[in-house]
């Protein structure tokens, strides 16, 4: 019992220093708009951009106790907007040249975020490459690193379903 409450109230300090960082992009109609959108298995696109936030915060949390700090407001809201495509990606009309997803969505994201907010140049790197390798030149930043390392993990776990989402789902 002490381990779940501990584990419960480490998730609820999580969600309050998302809540602090990034509550335009939260309370906003097209962030808002994600959860209609599935991203690996039956997680949706907002799920997906909030679990990568919490691992991105776990990430930092661990690197702080070796002394490498960042800047976790720009992380948390890069890692909010990393996915923020805003379309469904497995629907035909949307899919790219040679089904290449992966390589084009994080302009996309950029662009439709740019338009929507004002980006720090690391929200923005961190938007720009977090599918590193596949954006070729590499994140330049810690916190484009941080966000990288949580999307390749999360989207490991979303994929072969370990997280789930309540409530998702997509005709398969």
């Amino acid at each position: 019992m002490a381990q779940w409450k501990q584990q419960y109230e480490k998730q609820r300090k999580l969600h309050r220093e998302i809540r602090k960082n990034a509550p335009d992009i939260l309370s906003s109609p097209n962030f808002k708009r994600t959860k209609e959108y599935i991203q690996h298995g039956n997680m949706t696109v907002r799920g997906h951009c909030i679990n990568v936030a919490k691992y991105s915060l776990a990430i930092s949390d661990k690197l702080e106790k070796l002394g490498i700090y960042c800047r976790r407001d720009e992380l948390i809201r890069g890692a909010l907007l990393h996915d923020y495509f805003l379309y469904d990606w497995h629907d035909d009309v949307h899919k790219r040249p040679c089904r290449l997803h992966g390589f084009y969505h994080p302009a996309i994201a950029l662009a439709n975020a740019s338009r929507e907010y004002e980006l720090t140049q690391r929200e923005q790197e961190i938007i720009r490459k977090h599918m590193w390798p596949l954006t070729v030149v590499p994140p330049t930043c810690r916190e484009a690193w941080i966000v990288t390392t949580a999307d390749k993990w999360c989207s490991f776990l979303e994929t072969v379903r370990i997280h789930r989402e309540r409530g998702a789902h997509r005709d398969e």
